[in-house]
């Protein structure tokens, strides 16, 4: 089922339970712009809100995920109102917040599948997703020095926790191309699939996701997010609160159902 976003530079389709988001510049590799980037954000709260949406998946039209921003579109017009300096930071951290962030709390499970390279931002993005799947073809890079950015959308931020700080500021100073079997080793990517048939393979990994129990997938993806950012006693407080909460839920029943009787559960997703 398709799912309209309001421009064709953005696609969505609905099936089996996942919702595949497609950046669809292929002429620019996909690159982030005044367009597509809000319709992005807006989709996004669109199947947080969806029952019937299990997981989310982002990826690109054509041989690339996503070349970052749209360095054409940087600077090619003059602002009709000048704004400060401290005015435009706190314009960039709403933008970013709106996205990456978004992305990183969506009460859902999220997959960037990477058919090819991802750059810059569109790297950022895909590293505020849960988990990353790559073609066998597909690369990484940071690319922010490449035009003297310091890098947004995250970036620094997930690159520490996924790599540690020395390999993070290597990617980030080098900004060296790393292909998908390295990344794998990194633990950049969660798995990569041949090219000739990614994008089959993306989505029967992500239906497995998608069909699972919704409300604890929601909950354990909260458990994992806060504590990276918290304390044993706080974790263990959480986690108590959360698992009683799940247990309430119709699909834990089902599934505890299911594993006394030995057959696999039929899940309702509330």
């Amino acid at each position: 089922m398709r799912i309209d976003t309001g421009t064709d530079e953005l696609l969505c389709e609905l099936r089996d339970r996942v919702a595949t988001v497609t950046l669809n510049k292929p002429e620019k590799r996909n690159a982030l712009g005044d367009i597509l980037t809000p319709a992005l954000r807006e989709v996004l709260l669109r199947l947080e809100a969806d029952p019937t949406v299990g997981c989310v998946v982002i990826t690109g039209a054509g041989k690339a995920f996503c070349a970052g921003g749209d360095v054409t579109e940087m600077g090619s017009t003059t602002p009709t109102v000048k704004r400060t300096q401290d005015e435009r930071v706190a314009e960039l951290t709403r933008k970013q917040e709106a996205l990456t962030l978004r992305l990183y709390e969506l009460a859902k499970p999220t997959i960037a599948a990477l058919p090819g390279p991802a750059a810059g931002a569109g790297l950022s993005i895909a590293l505020a997703c849960d988990l990353r799947l790559a073609a066998d073809t597909a690369f990484l890079t940071t690319a922010f020095v490449n035009i003297g950015l310091s890098g947004d959308y995250g970036s620094s931020w997930f690159l520490n926790r996924l790599v540690g700080q020395a390999k993070a500021k290597e990617l980030m100073f080098l900004s060296e191309r790393v292909g998908a079997e390295e990344c794998l080793r990194l633990g950049l990517v969660n798995g990569v699939f041949p090219a000739a048939t990614f994008r089959e393979d993306a989505h029967a990994y992500a239906k497995r996701i998608a069909n699972g129990p919704a409300t604890a997938l929601r909950l354990m993806k909260r458990n994992l997010n806060r504590g990276a950012l918290q304390g044993l006693r706080e974790s263990l407080a959480m986690e108590a609160q959360h698992l009683v909460l799940s247990g309430q839920s119709e699909d834990a029943k089902e599934a505890i159902s299911a594993f006394v009787e030995k057959r696999t559960p039929n899940f309702t997703f509330r």
